[in-house]
Parts: C-alpha cells; structure tokens; sequence
C-alpha cells in the first residue's frame, strides 16, 4: 500500500529550467508574462530565472530585469537558480524569496557541467547559503544526477547519501534531488528517498522529474511514498536540455499540469485547480509560440472527458 503524503507542493521550473534549454531568445517581456500568468495560476513556488554567467546560459542574460519587472503575488515563492557565490550575490541584489544551489552527483558531470569537482561544488554551496541567509532569502540545494548519468550510469545509493551528508554538514536543510535525464527507475528512486527519509529525519527533500523513458508518473509516486514533499516540473513540459555525450537535445522536464492533475486525482492536495493549471499552459504557449507537451493539454480532466461522453453518448467499434 502506498504511503503519500496528505499534501504536496508543485514547483514551476519552466521560466529557467525551461527558457534557458530553448533555441531561441525570448524577450523580457514575453519571460514576464510568462511568470506573471504563472503566479495567477497559484503556483506556490516559480522558479524565474538564474544568475548563472550569460556567456554559459545566454538565454537568461536578463536576470535583474525580470525579477525587477514581475508582479509578485502574494503567497508565492520566487526563486532564482544560483549555480556559485557570484551567482548569489546578484540574486541578492534582486530580491530573490528563495536561492537554488546546484551541483551534481556525478563527479564527471559536474566537472564537466560546472567546471568543478563536488567537494569544491559544496564549498560553493555553503558560501550561497551563507549569503542567501544575509539577504533574508530561503536556500534550497539541488542535487543534480542523483539516480543516473550519462557518463557514469547508474548512481549508487551511498554516494548520493555522502553528498547529501556533507551539505548537511555544511548547514543545508532543504533539498532537492533530480532525476536529471529521466533515465531513472521507480524502485532506485524510492529506496534513496526512503534512505534520506530516515537518516534524516528533518531534512526537507523534493524530486525534479524529467520523462524523456516515460518513467516520470511512477518515479514521482516512487519519491512521494519515499518521502518527498515536494515535485518540480516545467509548464507545457518545455526544456530540461542538458549537456550530453552527444546531443540529444531537450531530454524532457515532465509538465507540470501533469504534475497537478496526478496529484490532484490521487488525493495529494497540491492547494491548486487542475484545470487552471492546463488554461496556464495553454495561455504560456501562446505567449512563446509552441505546443504544450502534456497530456492533460490534450486529454484535459476527468470531468472534461465525461462531459465530451454525454456529449458524444454513442458507442464507436472497436
């Protein structure tokens, strides 16, 4: 018998993780409306943008200007990725709710990824809380390649718990784990959560699910019976490209309408309507100019799919 949690909380990654993937500039403006539809859709927490160097992620060169130009709602979290110390410090210049550290699993990956090893990606880590802590900004650590890597493969269990040991030794508090390429399976992922969960206890953990092997519905049943309490997931499935052995292009964030539609129909509040949910996405793909990626965009709700059958009451052959 499953053991999820009465309440998860839905992350929106798509205005960084989504934008900075893209093969095209999308202007400011279009970047704060994007956000701004995302807010009045109720997203608790919305990932706006990263303060990483604009010659690495170009894409995301505006930073100060669309933390300065969105309307914050009230209520909602805005978060801003900070891959390095420099990184945080100008997201403190912008007034960010909630700093994302970042490093990798994978020792190759995050050589290859952030041009350092892990240990000196944890040194950068405890320098952004620190200064996260000085602005009065919550501090959230992703770890990258929790599961599996390109270059390495599978992930062992103890390497993923000894860097989550040694940030905890540094003062971190809340995670989140990536399933960063979607290649990850339902059984590793509950048995990592599972292992965080008791060790430590206090710890705040969530899962970033990519679903470019269709695993992303059952690794983030697998993570919440784990102990995971909270899901991250792009609008529209748009972006989650990451750096490949051989170009692979996007290798798929799950959407988060999908997100919110499973949740909500396995009785995990997620404190947001699911149909609100997929009219964002609809009116966010608009404002880029592509197609939602999510099955709820298409199929649409329970409750949507009755209406079309007393619509449409006759029988087809099969």
């Amino acid at each position: 018998m499953l053991n999820l949690p009465k309440r998860a909380t839905v992350v929106e990654v798509g205005p960084r993780d989504g934008l900075q993937s893209l093969d095209t500039w999308i202007p400011t403006e279009r970047k704060v409306a994007m956000v701004d539809r995302l807010s009045e859709a109720g997203f608790p927490v919305i990932e706006v943008t990263g303060f990483a160097h604009p010659r690495v992620i170009p894409n995301l060169r505006d930073a100060e200007d669309v933390m300065a130009k969105i309307t914050r709602r009230p209520g909602t979290i805005y978060r801003a990725l900070v891959p390095n110390a420099k990184g945080a410090a100008r997201a403190a210049e912008s007034t960010v709710d909630e700093m994302l550290g970042l490093l990798t699993v994978s020792e190759t990956y995050c050589r290859k990824n952030q041009n350092m090893s892990v240990d000196e990606a944890i040194d950068q880590a405890a320098a952004a809380l620190e200064i996260a802590s000085r602005a009065g900004a919550r501090f959230v650590m992703a770890m990258g390649m929790s599961f599996f890597c390109p270059y390495e493969g599978r992930i062992p269990e103890e390497r993923t718990l000894a860097v989550f040991a040694k940030l905890w030794e540094r003062g971190i508090r809340r995670f989140y784990l990536a399933g960063s390429l979607g290649m990850e399976d339902p059984r590793h992922v509950n048995a990592v959560f599972g292992r965080i969960r008791d060790r430590w206890p206090e710890a705040e953990v969530g899962f970033h699910v990519h679903n470019i092997a269709g695993f992303g519905a059952a690794n983030i049943v697998a993570a919440l019976d784990g102990g995971a309490s909270s899901i991250e997931g792009s609008i529209c499935g748009i972006g989650g490209g990451i750096v490949m052995p051989t170009s692979m292009g996007s290798v798929g964030n799950l959407a988060t309408e999908d997100i919110v539609h499973l949740l909500n129909e396995m009785g995990v509040d997620t404190g947001m309507e699911t149909r609100e949910a997929i009219a964002a996405a609809h009116d966010v793909s608009a404002i880029l100019g592509i197609q939602p990626a999510s099955y709820a965009s298409r199929c649409g709700t329970r409750e949507d799919v009755m209406e079309r059958g007393r619509a449409s009451p006759r029988q087809h052959p099969r």
